[in-house]
């Protein structure tokens, strides 16, 4: 007769034990919504305290496009920025400092800093943006509601899916905006392109080029101009999705590429101490 001790190990090898099921796979993650997406880039852009970054930019102008590679430090409250090109160019602006003009070290003779006005002309040349939106001043432009128009241009963006910018993760926004014209524009008094752009968020660079005016020209009541009616007719931004801040962003407008401008090396909300804003800093020509 077999040992009762025996059944347990008998039945072990007739009905082996039974396992639980593998679990099932993890359920895909939801696919962000654009708006979502919009509203995470704007909040990470306006939480920005200090910015450290290099800047690729490509910008058409009349006799073609002009490219720049920057180094970029940059501080809020009070706004602080420094810049320095490929060409050694070097600029820093302090608010509240130098009467309001930005310093600028021109990089050859006679080598002498001089001062000038951040939003003037001299600062603008071969430049498509004043200095005081260095870092995310444009994205921040691109995606706002301006108000003297519609929400039209910001509800065009469409999350495209994911893309890799440096080996990064991000999200891929597109607008598609083919109603981008040129309308005619009545004046009010007193106003000057960049007070007109940031009404139609169209950027000023073209409202000064289009109608033959001065950036800091403070414009008569009545005059009629020419402005567009959107940043662009189509747009990408690819945003770092840990970051939530755009590694690259393309803009094109009825001529064609209009400008486009990629981040690397972007340190976000880490301090900078403010001796890298002093023109007296070791490492500066000023």
């Amino acid at each position: 007769m077999m040992s009762l001790l025996l059944w347990p190990l008998s039945l072990l090898a007739l009905f082996p034990p039974v396992t639980a099921p593998p679990p099932p796979p993890p359920a895909p993650a939801e696919a962000p919504t654009t708006d979502a997406l919009l509203t995470r880039l704007g909040t990470a852009i306006s939480k920005l305290q200090t910015l450290r970054c290099n800047v690729k930019a490509s910008e058409r102008h009349p006799d073609g496009y002009q490219q720049a590679r920057t180094l970029m430090k940059i501080a809020t409250s009070p706004l602080r920025i420094y810049l320095r090109n490929q060409k050694g160019i070097e600029v820093l602006y302090v608010q509240g400092q130098n009467n309001g003009d930005a310093w600028v070290y021109p990089a050859k003779f006679p080598y002498v800093t001089i001062s000038l006005d951040p939003n003037g002309s001299l600062m603008h040349r071969n430049q498509h943006h004043s200095v005081l939106d260095a870092g995310y001043g444009v994205i921040a432009d691109l995606i706002r509601i301006p108000p003297q128009r519609s929400e039209a241009y910001r509800r065009s963006f469409r999350y495209q899916g994911d893309t890799t910018i440096q080996g990064r993760p991000c999200y891929l926004l597109r607008s598609d905006f083919p109603q981008f014209r040129y309308i005619s524009y009545k004046t009010t008094g007193g106003e000057t392109a960049a007070k007109i752009a940031e009404r139609f968020g169209c950027g000023e660079y073209r409202i000064a080029q289009r109608n033959d005016i001065g950036y800091e020209d403070v414009l008569p009541e009545g005059k009629t101009l020419q402005v567009p009616n959107a940043y662009g007719r189509r747009t990408i931004l690819c945003v770092d999705q840990k970051l939530m801040l755009p590694l690259a962003v393309a803009v094109w407008d009825d001529k064609g590429l209009f400008e486009s401008f990629e981040f690397s090396q972007v340190v976000p909300n880490q301090p900078i101490p403010p001796a890298e804003f002093s023109k007296d800093y070791k490492d500066y020509k000023f």
